[in-house]
């Protein structure tokens, strides 16, 4: 059995119920009251609810009148995500006074290495202890944070004591706290795994770290050894410092968005589908990358969930190209009910080079599309966009996975 490593201290903060908690920093009329940061206010879907309101069974991703049910009294914010990102910025360079090795897991969530650093600032527990009462001081906000060897441990920590907690595991008690836990507490087992897990009659941690190889593996292929490595809290992954954490390859890129209402116009939905295209082809372009297999999901009103797939002749990385192959994928589909969601995605990536095109209408248009991602770059998204968009681009932005305090990741 691989032993857990014992020579690092890992640090996991979670800023608690943080959209919500910014807006109730914000506005004093919000705070000590049950309130939720919603998507839209037509599409009343729950981001992220206060703590007041979470008394009342109010939970992420709860539809906008079962929240209401709950908490009669609730208050719905819509999201602003300017205001969030700002707020993210500030908080890594509290964390970054501590250490350099600062990993953003999400815009809420980091991974800090601390390793090293006790001679300046004292053991694992007395630099978390520092950095809440420096956010709690500088922002005003607060977050639970967990500390053990590894990120998988650190994570589970945080989610122990919440909100506002600390929980250290040290090496010596993790099978103790491993042996009943459910394995759905762990960062990575989902649903889907936890139902097939319990298939095998596997359903804490302490069962997963005991279960045989072969079997883990004849079910879940290469997977296995790593189920089976959780199960017993070992995670030998690095924290990623931000400034290395986009040179990593992307496999896929996609942007996907929930329309304000449920829609059956096929002409409005080739527009999202557009604007969709047009935001992969940025990210493609910036992170240079090209793809060949491109995606198109939909969702409909009763949350059905589906994608089509067509892998291309060649690799693309403008947004008319994608949306032209997209569209293909699109006019083939007889649309059951109203559409909910629309996501485009390109994936089978490669990097692309800078040579210029051979033919006259392909150079026009890379020149034409590097023209528009310069201005767009200066001063903002769809300064200059495509006539289709002009009358419409969604009004407010979401927060893309691909987030990062410079800007999106560079892919």
């Amino acid at each position: 059995m691989q032993p857990i490593d014992t020579g690092r201290t890992i640090l996991h903060i979670d800023m608690n119920a943080f959209f919500a908690s910014v807006e109730q920093r914000a506005d004093p009329f919000l705070r000590k009251r049950p309130i939720a940061v919603i998507g839209s206010e037509k599409r009343g879907v729950v981001l992220s609810p206060s703590y007041e309101a979470r008394a009342f069974g109010v939970r992420t991703g709860m539809m906008y009148h079962e929240a209401r049910q709950r908490c009669p009294e609730i208050r719905f914010v819509p999201a602003d995500p300017d205001k969030y990102s700002h707020t993210c910025k500030r908080l890594i360079r509290i964390w970054e006074r501590f250490t350099p090795a600062v990993e953003l897991f999400s815009i809420d969530e980091a991974f800090l290495d601390v390793t090293g650093c006790e001679a300046l600032f004292g053991d694992g527990l007395r630099i978390a202890v520092a950095i809440k009462e420096a956010i709690w001081a500088e922002e005003g906000l607060t977050c639970s944070v967990g500390i053990a060897p590894n990120k998988l441990l650190a994570k589970l920590g945080s989610d122990m004591q919440k909100p506002d907690g600390i929980v250290v595991i040290d090496a010596i008690d993790v099978p103790e706290v491993l042996e009943h836990l459910p394995v759905k507490e762990l960062c990575g087992i989902g649903p889907n795994l936890t139902r097939q897990l319990a298939g095998m009659g596997i359903r804490s941690c302490g069962e997963l770290g005991r279960a045989e190889l072969r079997d883990l593996a004849g079910r879940f292929g290469v997977l296995g050894e790593r189920l089976q490595q959780m199960g017993r809290g070992i995670d030998h992954d690095d924290v990623v410092p931000l400034e290395h954490q986009d040179r990593t390859d992307a496999k896929s890129i996609g942007h996907s968005m929930t329309l304000e209402q449920d829609c059956a116009d096929r002409e409005q939905l080739e527009r999202h589908i557009l604007q969709l295209s047009e935001k992969v082809g940025r990210r493609l372009r910036r992170g240079r990358y090209r793809g060949r297999t491109v995606c198109l999901t939909l969702r409909y009103a009763d949350f059905t969930t589906f994608s089509r797939q067509h892998r291309l002749s060649q690799t693309v990385s403008l947004g008319l190209d994608i949306h032209a192959a997209v569209m293909e994928i699109f006019r083939r589909l007889t649309l059951e009910q109203p559409v909910r969601l629309v996501g485009v995605s390109l994936s089978t990536l490669e990097r692309s080079s800078d040579q210029i095109p051979l033919f006259t209408e392909e150079r026009r248009k890379s020149f034409l599309t590097g023209a528009m991602d310069k201005i767009n770059d200066r001063y903002g998204e769809f300064t200059v966009t495509w006539g289709t968009l002009a009358e419409r681009f969604m009004h407010g932005r979401v927060i893309s996975p691909a987030w990062r305090p410079g800007g999106m990741r560079e892919y």
